[in-house]
């Protein structure tokens, strides 16, 4: 990927996921299920040929983003947002206090 790729994360809620895109070209994608009140982050993936480019990282960051500006409660059975939540704290307050044990959260 280079400096000036074009990379742009948005809803595509007809699919039920997130997705980011690099120049135009779909790189990876992060699954959800939404409910009254509540964002249930289920598989985050990304192309291998775009990995390692911090693409599902900022997956999670919008999903997260998302989430807190539409006031939902987030629950991220996805591994990948589980341990992404684990490296931003900042996030973890998007998990209601009484699921937090469950997805070893503090």
């Amino acid at each position: 990927m280079n400096e000036d790729a074009r990379i742009v994360v948005a809803d595509a809620p007809e699919r039920k996921r997130f997705e980011v895109t690099v120049d135009g070209e779909l790189a990876g994608f992060l699954v959800y299920r939404s409910r009254k009140g509540l964002l249930a982050l289920i598989h985050t993936e990304v192309e291998e040929r775009f990995g390692g480019r911090g693409l599902g990282g900022r997956l999670a960051r919008f999903a997260l983003d998302q989430a807190r500006a539409q006031g939902l409660a987030v629950l991220p059975f996805c591994p990948f947002v589980n341990e992404w939540m684990k490296r931003h704290p900042e996030s973890v307050d998007l998990v209601p206090i009484a699921y937090r044990a469950n997805f070893n959260l503090q």
